[in-house]
C-alpha cells in the first residue's frame, strides 16, 4: 500500500513537470487561490489516480480529455465511479472546448464552485471573449 502511494505521489510529481498547454492554461488561472480565492492543486494523486486538478474545499476535480482519452472511456468511467465515491464530483473538458473557448469552461468550473449567482464575491469576473 504505501510503495503504491509512493509512486502515484511520484507520478504527480512527473506530470506537473510535464503539464499540456492546455493544463497550462488552465492552470494560470487556477493557481495560487487566484480562482474565487479556493485553493487548487495539480496533478493531485487519490487512491491511485491522479487528478489533473482538485479543489479539496469544494471536493471538485477537473479532468483535461486530450485524444488518450477517446481510446480509454471504459477505464475513465471507472475511475470517475471510484473517485464519486469518495463524495468527489469530476468535471471533464476536452481540449479542444478548453482551446477553443477558455472562458466558457471557467464559467462552468466558476459554477460549480460558487454554485449561488449571490456567493460570487471575491471570485474574479471572467472577461469576455468574442
Amino acid at each position: 500500500m504505501a510503495q503504491s502511494k509512493f509512486r502515484s505521489i511520484q507520478a504527480a510529481r512527473i506530470l506537473r513537470k510535464r503539464m499540456t498547454p492546455t493544463e497550462k492554461s488552465i492552470w494560470k488561472y487556477l493557481s495560487n487561490r487566484g480562482f474565487c480565492k479556493f485553493k487548487f492543486r495539480r496533478q493531485y494523486p487519490i487512491r491511485g489516480f491522479i487528478l489533473d486538478f482538485f479543489c479539496p474545499e469544494r471536493k471538485l476535480g477537473i479532468e483535461i480529455d486530450g485524444p488518450i482519452h477517446e481510446k480509454r472511456k471504459d477505464y475513465d468511467r471507472a475511475r470517475e465511479e471510484i473517485i464519486n465515491d469518495l463524495g468527489i464530483n469530476i468535471l471533464r473538458f476536452k481540449n479542444r472546448d478548453i482551446e477553443k473557448d477558455l472562458m466558457s469552461v471557467l464559467r462552468q468550473i466558476k459554477r460549480h464552485v460558487i454554485p449561488s449567482p449571490q456567493s460570487g464575491e471575491g471570485c474574479p469576473s471572467l472577461p469576455r471573449t468574442g
